[in-house]
């Protein structure tokens, strides 16, 4: 009986040894019998209490650092749609019932419609917006405790080269869509900084979540360039930390000494030449663009009083201003009111000379090398944003 117990051991010894228990087969060999203890009595171990989930900080550290798919998996859930009257772009949480997201994206809304990543809906109103700096905080009413949320980095700590992930949703359809890129560099932007990437970006992505490794957000994704493969940006996390503190948004910076380190053009930096041309000319776009919104504000009074005396017909289509109804073909349905066929000449000539001044005023910004990304966001802001006026 002896015999056959020792041998038993002597098995187990062997099948242990491969993970560090070879001294074990030697103190086995020379041990007697086991004299047969009595089992103890443990008690059942503690029902296990779920946790309120906190913002996903993942350690920084280069030796605990997540790998890409565990970053993902639990950033994944913070980040929404956002559902408007006019479009659709891409939202996060930042805590339980604050979110982030671009200003151009809520634009025009008191209220907005989330989805989230289960396709469950909630409501959330415009808590703060920092249209210079295409910001916006919405907050949601009776939030979950343990909503996921991302923290917040900051580029300070961004070196140029470095992995980030984009998480948004391209085109308005495809939800929380993953692509990952580098920072290709720091720019400023009038008085915005943003971090300049290749990570590909689509309409949509727009107010989503740039991350780095440690799951921190440093950017919000915005200002992607049409036309421009790998050209995109994201406006830096520092602004929307001061927006939602309530302090100013302009930032500071102390440039890390590290080798490496994103240097760009930070506030103080000598720019190029070029650079500041770029900068004068997308200050006087700006300029040339609000005198036109001016104008197409008249323009959009004068067409709904055409509409309502002197045109027997009606508007078939949904436009940002009526009057782009003009240039539309058959969106402009019926005949004039009998008598008063010169107010339908006079109102095409008075679109058509609007369309050629902004026509003119977009051929200097393109000379004076205005990005595509700014021209197009202010477009978009004063309601300009028509294939017609380009």
């Amino acid at each position: 009986m002896r015999s056959w117990s020792m041998g038993i051991l002597l098995v187990l010894a062997v099948a242990l040894a491969g993970a560090g228990g070879a001294g074990l087969v030697l103190w086995l060999q020379g041990r007697k019998a086991p004299v047969p203890q009595p089992v103890p009595q443990v008690a059942p171990p503690a029902p296990e209490v779920p946790l309120p989930q906190a913002p996903v900080a993942i350690s920084a550290r280069p030796d605990a650092a997540p790998g890409v798919e565990e970053v993902i998996a639990k950033a994944m859930p913070a980040v929404v749609l956002v559902e408007t009257s006019s479009g659709r772009g891409s939202a996060f949480f930042v805590d339980r019932d604050r979110l982030l997201t671009n200003h151009h994206v809520v634009a025009g809304q008191s209220y907005v419609k989330l989805r989230l990543s289960d396709n469950r809906t909630l409501d959330a109103g415009i808590a703060a917006t920092a249209q210079d700096y295409d910001l916006a905080v919405l907050r949601i009413m009776g939030p979950a405790p343990d909503h996921a949320s991302l923290a917040l980095g900051t580029i300070q700590e961004v070196r140029q080269g470095q992995e980030v992930l984009a998480i948004g949703t391209p085109l308005g359809v495809f939800q929380n869509t993953v692509t990952r890129g580098i920072v290709s560099g720091l720019r400023q932007l009038d008085k915005v900084v943003v971090l300049q990437t290749d990570t590909s970006l689509n309409p949509g992505n727009s107010g989503g979540p740039l991350i780095d490794h440690a799951g921190r957000v440093v950017g919000i994704n915005t200002m992607g360039f049409r036309g421009s493969q790998g050209l995109n940006f994201a406006v830096a996390i520092d602004h929307a930390r001061a927006l939602m503190e309530g302090k100013p948004l302009p930032i500071a910076f102390v440039t890390p000494p590290a080798d490496g380190a994103l240097k760009g053009l930070l506030p103080g930096a000598s720019a190029s030449e070029a650079d500041q041309a770029r900068e004068e000319g997308a200050k006087r776009y700006a300029t040339q663009l609000v005198a036109l919104a001016r104008s197409a504000d008249q323009l959009e009074s004068s067409f709904a009083t055409f509409l309502a005396y002197y045109w027997d017909g009606k508007v078939v289509g949904s436009f940002d201003r009526n009057f782009y109804a003009l240039w539309e073909r058959g969106a402009l349905q019926g005949t004039p009111v009998k008598g008063h066929e010169s107010e339908a000449a006079r109102m095409r000539a008075a679109a058509d000379q609007f369309r050629e001044r902004s026509r003119g005023v977009e051929d200097l910004a393109r000379k004076a090398d205005v990005f595509p990304g700014t021209r197009r966001d202010l477009r978009q802001r004063l309601r300009l944003d028509h294939k017609e006026l380009e």
